[in-house]
């Protein structure tokens, strides 16, 4: 069953762009939210994160996934979705694959050692950076700076994750610039590009974890989620060799996830009354998630990843030599600005050029932030494995 018509984001009623186009030359038939998808996609961030990290650093392994294969996953749950439930999929499509390109080299672990870096110049969001690269840093265009995207989709990216009371530096710049209405619940299609994030990163990582040896089938099946699940695959296909078994178990848990969601976003949404899109932004809470029970089973599968995966003893080394290689590029930066390329060495204050190193090292991709720290600095030295 559809949503209500009116729930959806329609491209006729955009918000509009931040900058006036001049539409002259060839377009193709295309409306604004297919632009925006367009524009991401063919982006010169998006490119960079097939060599950036999701779990394991990008270079190594070349099964395992990386931010571009992992934001191409998200769109295809999160377009899923859309459709069940008659949202703007094009809209969704473009939050989803434009979700993680702020990142920087290393994952988590490199924005970790760049908020430290930079902590004196505001420090680093992915999150902000994200918007910051879509409405400054990408220049493909001879009118603007920037992308140039719809509210709709700035909007989506900058409160996907619910409202935002404190934005910091990077977000409150590009609101300052094009108000997002950043107090309030964002549209229907960026709280189904959160969840899908959700729901790819928890299944695939089982995939990859279970690959790479770092998670342990027998512990993973203490979890109740994935306990119900290998049971009935077993069910199913009694005797079926463990390696194939695990492959199910990814593809039945995202069917199962995205499943419980549209049934109570459904749930949601009826018992909420909302009738326009701008009612949804002011619902006070989010109408696309879990049931409450498959919620509890997620956090407990969420803990038992960042304990037995993310924070492992396997990754530990490779995320602290990743973490090194970030701070001794940003120091190396900060203490000789000559070592940037011409065009980053710009910043009318100290605290512009700060965050001006913030930009360089964050568009860096994993083996180009190695190779720059071997240039200028010394041996980087990750283990051989992930």
């Amino acid at each position: 069953m559809t949503l209500p018509p009116a729930l959806a984001a329609h491209p006729s009623d955009t918000r509009g762009r931040a900058h006036r186009e001049d539409d002259r030359g060839p377009r193709g038939p295309r409306d604004p939210f297919q632009r925006d998808r367009d524009r991401i996609v063919h982006s010169v961030a998006f490119r960079r994160l097939r060599h950036k990290t999701q779990v394991f650093v990008a270079p190594d392994g070349d099964h395992f996934r990386v931010r571009l294969t992992h934001s191409l996953e998200v769109a295809q749950i999160g377009r899923t979705m859309a459709r069940a439930l008659g949202l703007n999929e094009d809209l969704t499509e473009a939050l989803c694959l434009a979700h993680d390109l702020g990142h920087p080299p290393f994952g988590h672990g490199g924005e970790d050692a760049l908020e430290r870096s930079l902590a004196d110049a505001g420090g680093f969001d992915h999150n902000g950076h994200t918007l910051r690269l879509l409405t400054l840093l990408e220049n493909p265009y001879p009118g603007f700076e920037g992308l140039n995207l719809t509210w709709e989709t700035l909007e989506g990216l900058a409160k996907h994750n619910g409202p935002v009371a404190n934005p910091r530096w990077a977000l409150e710049e590009a609101d300052a610039q094009f108000p997002l209405d950043l107090t309030s619940y964002a549209s229907l299609e960026a709280q189904v590009a959160a969840i899908a994030d959700d729901i790819a990163y928890d299944n695939h990582d089982i995939d990859d974890g279970l690959r790479s040896g770092i998670l342990d089938l027998e512990e993973l099946l203490e979890q109740p989620f994935v306990a119900r699940h290998w049971a009935a695959i077993e069910q199913r296909h009694p005797g079926l060799d463990p390696a194939r078994k695990a492959k199910a178990l990814v593809r039945d848990g995202i069917g199962s996830m995205v499943g419980d969601v549209l049934d109570e976003t459904r749930r949601r949404i009826a018992a909420s009354g909302v009738e326009t899109i701008d009612d949804v932004r002011a619902a006070g809470r989010p109408l696309v998630g879990f049931s409450e029970g498959l919620a509890a089973e997620e956090r407990g599968l969420k803990r038992h990843l960042y304990t037995h995966l993310y924070d492992s003893a396997a990754l530990t080394p490779i995320r602290v030599e990743a973490q090194r290689i970030v701070a001794d590029l940003a120091k190396a930066f900060r203490a000789d600005r000559r070592l940037l390329p011409e065009g980053w060495q710009r910043g009318e204050t100290e605290q512009d050029r700060l965050r001006g190193i913030a930009d360089y090292i964050a568009g860096m991709t994993d083996r180009y932030a190695i190779a720059q720290h071997e240039r200028l600095i010394g041996p980087v030295h990750l283990p051989d494995r992930f």
